[in-house]
């Protein structure tokens, strides 16, 4: 199998930890990385409009060392496969293929707001540390698009990035969600959006499998876990829950802009 990304990146990791500054130059040279080698959309207002909503959430998550550090980055990939995936110092890849599913504002924050749940509790450097000194490939393509075969692909979040790219747990993800609901509750942003998104992607399963592999891939997801966030919302006010954002119209002419745009380009293999 050949390589989408290029070189790979050693990482040695000691039992003491990562500090800050570690964790945002190591998310610096994956980042440098994978926007050489992925389709990374261009466009001036879109990518204005993501950084917004992605930064009304990360700033007011627990993590205030990355927010000093203005570390937090928003990237949307060109490439209609279904997935989202976060590198360690804060930076967040959505596909268009997500965002062109989302209905609503509430829904694409829910997914930014699980992703930068998984940098706020550092889920990435944990894996890493518990495969010390590993050679990490960077393989981030197979998991983001269709650019391998589903064999191939498995076989590179499990080989070639299974420090960084490898399936969460679903403690992992249960946490993550924590974060996503907590989170987008103090944007004033409806939480509903995270089960709401879950169900989108596992009826699209069963229609249409294949659009959404990268996602299952990685995010355990099955219909507890939507049981299990709805369950979470409803500890909260409902009066709260109620008078917070759904959507607007800068998303609906964020989705319409992002509609616009030519057709994804199709993965090759390198």
């Amino acid at each position: 199998m050949k390589r989408f990304l290029g070189v790979a990146l050693v990482v040695t990791l000691t039992a003491c930890g990562v500090s800050t500054q570690q964790e945002v130059e190591m998310g610096q040279q994956y980042s440098a990385q994978i926007n050489q080698q992925l389709p990374i959309v261009q466009d001036p207002e879109i990518n204005r409009y993501l950084n917004l909503i992605g930064d009304s959430i990360a700033r007011l998550t627990s993590r205030t060392d990355l927010t000093q550090a203005n570390a937090w980055r928003f990237y949307m990939v060109d490439s209609k496969e279904v997935n989202a995936f976060a590198v360690p110092g804060g930076f967040i890849y959505v596909n268009r293929g997500l965002i062109e599913r989302t209905q609503r504002m509430d829904q694409l924050a829910g997914v930014l707001g699980h992703e930068i749940g998984h940098v706020v509790r550092r889920h990435s450097i944990k894996q890493m540390q518990q495969q010390q000194g590993a050679n990490i490939g960077v393989t981030l393509a197979c998991v983001l698009t269709s650019v391998c075969n589903s064999q191939a692909g498995q076989a590179a979040i499990q080989v070639g990035g299974t420090a960084i790219f490898a399936r969460f747990s679903r403690s992992d993800e249960a946490e993550a969600d924590e974060e996503g609901i907590r989170n987008t509750i103090r944007a004033g942003i409806s939480p509903n959006g995270v089960p709401e998104m879950f169900q989108i992607l596992i009826n699209e399963r069963q229609s249409n499998p294949s659009s959404v592999e990268g996602w299952f891939a990685t995010h355990p997801l099955e219909e507890d876990r939507i049981a299990a966030t709805r369950a979470l919302i409803a500890t909260y006010d409902p009066a709260i829950i109620r008078s917070l954002a759904t959507d607007s119209r800068n998303y609906q002419a964020f989705k319409a802009r992002v509609r616009s745009l030519p057709p994804s380009p199709t993965p090759r293999a390198r």
